[in-house]
Order: C-alpha cells, then sequence, then structure tokens
C-alpha cells in the first residue's frame, strides 16, 4: 500500500533529481568558484535555522509559565534536531550552529561574509526584510528563496512548515558535489577543511538521522488529514523550485566570472 510520504516522494521526484544534478556543481573548479557558490549558499543555511527554529516554537512550549504543547513524540523529534543543527560540534570540539561554522568556513577558504552579515545586522536593527535585502545587496534568487521560506513560516501551517523542513532541505547534495570537495580538500587542505568538515557533519547528521526524525514530524503533523498532504506537497513542489532558481543564480554568476576573465584576456 502507498502511504501518503510515498506519494508525496513520487511527485517530487523528478525536481529533486533536477537539484542533484544541476549543472552549476560542474562549474565549481577551483576554491574562486566556490567562494561564490557559498556566498548565494549561505542564504540558504540561514534561513534553514529560522524555519528549524519556527518549528520548536510552534510544536514545545518555549514561553514562561510551561505547558505541554502538542504530542510529547512531536516535542521530541524537533527539539533533537534542535540540538544537532544549533549545538553541533566544530573541528575543534567546539559547541557551534552549522550556520555559525558554514561562516567559518566561508572565512577559512576567503569567501565573501559582508553580505550576509549586512543582512543579519540590519535586519536585526529594524526588523524589516525589505531594508535588509536593499542594503546588504543581496542575490534576487537569495531574496526569493527566503521570501518564500517566510511565507510558509508566516503561514502559521505548522503541517508546511515540516513539509519543507524535510523534503525540500535536509538531503539535497549530490555525491558529485561532495567528490568534488574531497579532491578540492587534498590540494587545498588549509582552505576548505571547514567546508569539508560541515559537508560531512551534514551528511552524517541530517541526511541520516535527522531526515529519519523529520519523515516521522511530518508524518505526525500530517497524520490522516488528505488536504494537510495536499497542501504538504505543493508546498514542497515551490521549495525545490525555489532551491532550483537559487541554483541558477550560482550557475550564472560563475558563467559571469568567466566572461570577465576571458575579457581580461
Amino acid at each position: 500500500m502507498t502511504t501518503p510520504i510515498d506519494q508525496l516522494k513520487n511527485a517530487i521526484a523528478p525536481l529533486r533529481q533536477q537539484i542533484i544534478n544541476h549543472k552549476v556543481y560542474a562549474m565549481i573548479n577551483d576554491i574562486e568558484d566556490l567562494k561564490i557558490f557559498m556566498q548565494y549558499h549561505v542564504f540558504a543555511v540561514w534561513d534553514f535555522m529560522s524555519l528549524l527554529k519556527t518549528l520548536q516554537n510552534n510544536l514545545t512550549c518555549t514561553s514562561v509559565p510551561w505547558f505541554p504543547v502538542g504530542s510529547a513524540e512531536t516535542r521530541f523529534l524537533i527539539n533533537e534536531i534542535v540540538v544537532g543543527e544549533e549545538a553541533d560540534i566544530d573541528l575543534n570540539g567546539n559547541r557551534k550552529s552549522h550556520f555559525e561554522l558554514y561562516l567559518d568556513a566561508m572565512q577559512q577558504c576567503g569567501a565573501d561574509t559582508s553580505q550576509i552579515e549586512q543582512f543579519i545586522s540590519v535586519l536585526k536593527t529594524k526588523n524589516n526584510f525589505d531594508s535588509a535585502f536593499n542594503e546588504a545587496n543581496i542575490p534576487q534568487e537569495a531574496k526569493d528563496f527566503i521570501n518564500f521560506t517566510f511565507s510558509i513560516i508566516n503561514s502559521k501551517k505548522d503541517y508546511l512548515q515540516s513539509a519543507i523542513f524535510t523534503f525540500g532541505r535536509e538531503d539535497l547534495i549530490p555525491g558529485m558535489f561532495v567528490s568534488l570537495i574531497n579532491d578540492m580538500h587534498k590540494n587545498f587542505p588549509d582552505d576548505i577543511s571547514i567546508f569539508k568538515y560541515y559537508l560531512d557533519r551534514h551528511i552524517e547528521v541530517d541526511g541520516e538521522q535527522h531526515s529519519h526524525l523529520a519523515l516521522k514530524m511530518t508524518a505526525n503533523l500530517c497524520n490522516e488529514n488528505e488536504q494537510y498532504w495536499k497542501e504538504a506537497q505543493e508546498a514542497t513542489v515551490q521549495s525545490l523550485q525555489k532551491r532550483i532558481t537559487l541554483w541558477d543564480g550560482v550557475y550564472n554568476a560563475l558563467q559571469e566570472k568567466r566572461k570577465i576573465a576571458q575579457n581580461n584576456l
């Protein structure tokens, strides 16, 4: 018997394959290319944390006085994921969120962190996304990606938040990209050791344990409600389409870099 999760997975399979086989990965040939990739990807890493904390806020009690919220099973699932994402360990055994670890990786390889830092600084001060987007001058594709994520966050529908978290974010890094980074690490161990570690942790923790927990969480929240599963599928499709657009933005930026290099010969 086909389960709702199986049906959702089948529906999004072509989009997932587009992401896993995206032409952007073949364009990353050196550290300079990797820097551009990271300068786009970091926005997805950041808003992933916002999606994660939204789920925790909605599925557990994060205020005082405390009262039990929802099912203990769902509380356990999201809290387990939060611990791994918000307080993992870095190469030196220090506790860090995956976002902070990613920033460390960017700084180590010389990627520009000014846009993401400016974006966060303005957002903290003004609490206005348009101001933060404009003042940080972030790419349109990153804006669209974040805007979609926050549209789901603002929907107040935890089953949609869980769906895009589970099926749109957790396990989309292809083996070819990991192999490319491993090869690059052999030649430049002092430049991308943190990024390699980030990917290894992502695969080890997110791709195995967290994916399993997230699947159970989504199944619990949608339960046997056909409308919830239908909406979850629609939201996941949109989420994957936004990821493809984000990768298209990286690809175009790499193409532009090559054109400039050619013109300067």
